[in-house]
């Protein structure tokens, strides 16, 4: 039996101009397939659950499990506090600076666009980024 996660949906709210709808059991479903299904990922301002889905991307892309651009578009300075956090991390050791380059920023949704079509994936070593975690401990 299929469990529907999207609320909206059951209440006839879901969009009417989708070309495409894929109804699926679970959440961590849901995200593998848009990651699948992504050429790249945009978070525009939102709540937990667009950080929480923004930062999942991110995250796979730290892992390696996927090499697709994650880009926030900075409306009015709306991330401007969550990419001080994201500096911050690197300045404290929590995240590598390398990983930095994976959060690609404009407040622009052209110049978004440009960056996400032009990055290039970082190298990923884990066992170097790990063994260098260690060695800081």
């Amino acid at each position: 039996m299929i469990k529907r996660v999207c609320v909206y949906l059951d209440k006839g709210l879901g969009l009417t101009c989708v070309t495409s709808l894929r109804v699926v059991e679970t959440m961590h479903t849901r995200k593998a397939l848009m990651a699948e299904l992504a050429d790249a990922f945009i978070a525009m301002p939102g709540g937990y659950g667009t950080a929480e889905e923004f930062f999942e991307a991110l995250t796979w892309a730290q892992l390696g499990l996927h090499a697709k651009p994650c880009g926030l578009l900075n409306v009015h300075g709306y991330f401007d506090h969550l990419i001080r956090f994201v500096d911050h991390a690197v300045q404290e050791r929590f995240l590598d600076s390398a990983h930095r380059g994976l959060l690609l920023v404009d407040d622009a949704p052209e110049a978004l666009l440009a960056q996400l079509d032009s990055w290039q994936p970082p190298p990923v070593d884990k066992a170097a980024w790990a063994t260098r975690l260690l060695k800081e401990v």
